[in-house]
């Protein structure tokens, strides 16, 4: 179950950006905490993949007029799969000690 206070953020939050927004409880549970969580969603998505292209991982395609594209490095494929496999064995060693890894992207 979210935190009442980030749940109190989230809505506060949507208001905030929609400042014309009126809507009941139903409504507001339905569609604006939706849109909160794509925000939030979109926005560590963004973080991740700008994380991946600085690792080399992945590249990011620009072209005029068309937002970004992302698609795999394939001079970096060993490197990304090495990666993926030791993100993985650290999480099963984890598991077998029963605490959750520490990671970040950012």
């Amino acid at each position: 179950m979210p935190d009442a206070t980030q749940m109190a953020r989230d809505v506060l939050s949507y208001f905030l950006r929609n400042p014309q927004t009126a809507d009941n409880l139903e409504g507001v549970a339905r569609w604006r905490l939706l849109s909160q969580t794509i925000y939030r969603n979109v926005e560590e998505t963004n973080q991740v993949l700008e994380w991946l292209v600085c690792q080399g991982f992945l590249l990011k395609i620009t072209r005029h007029g068309s937002e970004p594209v992302f698609c795999l490095n394939q001079a970096k494929r060993f490197s990304a799969e090495e990666f993926l496999a030791g993100s993985e064995s650290g999480k099963q060693g984890a598991r077998r000690r029963g605490s959750a890894p520490h990671t970040s992207v950012k």
